[in-house]
C-alpha cells in the first residue's frame, strides 16, 4: 500500500566508483573486502561480499583527472563486521599483503580502521562497540562523546597482541579504555 509519511530506504545497496586504473582498483577491493567479481568487462566490473547481486562497482575511465583532496564529495564509506575478532583477522591479512591503515580510533561507537584505496578514496572497516543499536546511538548523547567527537587513537598491531593474548573482547572495546599503545 501506497503511504503519506516518508519511508526510509531499507539498506544501503551499493557504491560506484569511477577509475582511470580500474583494474588496480578492483583487485584493492577484492583483496580489502574479500570481494568475489560478479561480472566484469572493459567497462566495469561488479564485486559483492554477501547474498547481494553487488556491492561494489568500478568503472573505467581513462579520461579521468586524480583529485587532490581539495573537492568536495564522499569522505568515506564504512564496512561493518560482526566482530573484533574478524575486524582483526581482515587487519592482519591485509598488513601481511602490504595494506596498512592510515588512522585507527575508538569512535566510542565504534572501533575502525580507515584506509585508503589506489585513488585516494577512504573506507572505514569498522565493528560496533555496544550489543545493540539503541546503546550505540546513546553514546552520542553522553558527556564523553561530547568532550570528543573523534575517539581515541589505538595501535592495531598491540590491539592484535592483546586479542591473541586473550584480553576479553569487552575489554578492548570499551569506549572509555585507555588508548591502546605500541608495545615497547
Amino acid at each position: 500500500m501506497l503511504r503519506d509519511d516518508p519511508v526510509a530506504p531499507a539498506k544501503m545497496a551499493h557504491m560506484v566508483l569511477v577509475s582511470p586504473p580500474a583494474a588496480v582498483l578492483v583487485d584493492w577491493y577484492k583483496a580489502v573486502l574479500a570481494c568475489e567479481e560478479v561480472f566484469a568487462n572493459e567497462r566495469i566490473t561488479f564485486l559483492s561480499f554477501d547474498d547481494e547481486h553487488h556491492r561494489v562497482a568500478i568503472a573505467q575511465n581513462e579520461s579521468l583527472a586524480d583529485r587532490d583532496g581539495r573537492a568536495a564529495g564522499v569522505h568515506h564509506v564504512a564496512y561493518s563486521f560482526t566482530s573484533l575478532d574478524d575486524l582483526l583477522s581482515t587487519y592482519a591479512r591485509l598488513r601481511d599483503a602490504g595494506i596498512t591503515p592510515y588512522w585507527c580510533v575508538n569512535h566510542g561507537m565504534s572501533t575502525s580502521m580507515y584506509y585508503r584505496d589506489p585513488d585516494g578514496n577512504q573506507i572505514e572497516l569498522q565493528v560496533d562497540n555496544f550489543a545493540t543499536a539503541a546503546e550505540g546511538k546513546a553514546a552520542f548523547a553522553s558527556p564523553a562523546f561530547a568532550a570528543n567527537t573523534a575517539g581515541i587513537d589505538f595501535d592495531p598491531d598491540r590491539l592484535l597482541e592483546r586479542r591473541r593474548a586473550g584480553t576479553p573482547v569487552a575489554e578492548l572495546l570499551r569506549p572509555d579504555a585507555a588508548p591502546v599503545e605500541a608495545a615497547d
